[in-house]
């Protein structure tokens, strides 16, 4: 059996990214339903709304998901570690800071663990702190990511070189060819989070979803480069206006009171692209339809077994030769 679904008792080895303030029950709930693990993303959310959607993710499925928790963004983690573990919640994702002070709380309440990394080093210290699962995060993603730069493709072999607990891939992985990829490079799963912008059952504005279908291989843009605070965007007004005031010069407190949560959720919940961005991965150029969680998971699944599939029917051919 695939260890990760075996860890997290999830039918098909794919997870959702945390999705910030953005995230919510109903999409959460449609991908555990569809054998996926949702997650809900903290973001800065109050613990109060934390656990309102906790209780709303329940209500609305039976299998596991996860909760999301950027240590040095979410507000009052402890509260909201509390909250996990009086609802039992079945995983945790930790990203944004130093998971090792919370691991072992959470795991003595049988809380499976998941650690997000964007680097060898701190994949191996994840590792050694406990986590039963890591996630590597290439710079293909969306939203705040590493100054590292390194690519999903040079990320992935290094960090399953290094590490012995399971492997979920993420950043740049949008379709069934990109789930075989990274099982070909020594992940045991994938994380999305793009791709799951665009599916029925997420409360997202339609300009959002229509971004991302009609969106190219050159759909995003960083921002933050300039502050040490790197951002993928969707190419879009405000990210251009980023742009712009980041040309002529800008603080890091600037650039962040200009990326809130605020300006997140007017872009992707309230659709107004002049006042707000959206978060976009670089796979947006292969998002070309609008299917329900379960339909996109099940293809993904059934064209990366035809992916590997072909694939080992090529080498059989390249062999005899």
């Amino acid at each position: 059996m695939n260890p990760v679904c075996k860890i997290l008792g999830i039918q098909f080895p794919i997870i959702q990214g945390g999705m910030g303030n953005v995230s919510n029950a109903q999409l959460t709930a449609a991908i555990s339903n569809a054998g996926g693990l949702g997650t809900i993303g903290v973001g800065t959310m109050l613990p109060e709304e934390v656990e309102a959607m906790i209780v709303e993710t329940v209500s609305k499925t039976s299998k596991p998901f996860a909760v999301n928790v950027p240590l040095t963004v979410a507000s009052n983690v402890k509260e909201i570690f509390q909250l996990i573990m009086k609802h039992c919640v079945p995983a945790v994702a930790l990203s944004a800071g130093n998971p090792a002070p919370y691991i072992p709380k959470l795991k003595e309440h049988g809380i499976k663990v998941i650690c997000v990394a964007a680097s060898v080093y701190h994949a191996k210290k994840a590792e050694d702190a406990g986590a039963d699962l890591i996630v590597a995060e290439g710079y293909e993603a969306a939203g705040l990511n590493s100054p590292f730069e390194t690519t999903t493709m040079t990320l992935i072999p290094q960090v399953a070189d290094a590490i012995k607990v399971p492997l979920i891939a993420a950043g740049g992985i949008g379709d069934g060819r990109g789930i075989a990829a990274a099982m070909m490079l020594g992940a045991d799963g994938v994380q999305l989070g793009t791709r799951f912008i665009a599916v029925k059952e997420a409360p997202f504005h339609h300009r959002y979803k229509e971004a991302l279908i009609h969106a190219d291989d050159r759909g995003t843009v960083v921002v933050g480069r300039s502050v040490g605070r790197i951002r993928r965007l969707m190419k879009a007004p405000y990210a251009e206006k980023l742009l712009s005031r980041e040309s002529k010069g800008i603080t890091l407190e600037e650039f962040n009171a200009l990326t809130t949560e605020d300006q997140h959720i007017a872009g992707a919940v309230k659709g107004d692209f002049d006042r707000g961005f959206i978060n976009s991965g670089q796979i947006a150029g292969l998002i070309r339809d609008l299917p329900s969680a379960s339909e996109l998971i099940q293809k993904m699944m059934d064209d990366a077994c035809t992916a590997v599939s072909q694939r080992n029917s090529a080498l059989s051919q390249w062999q005899k030769r």
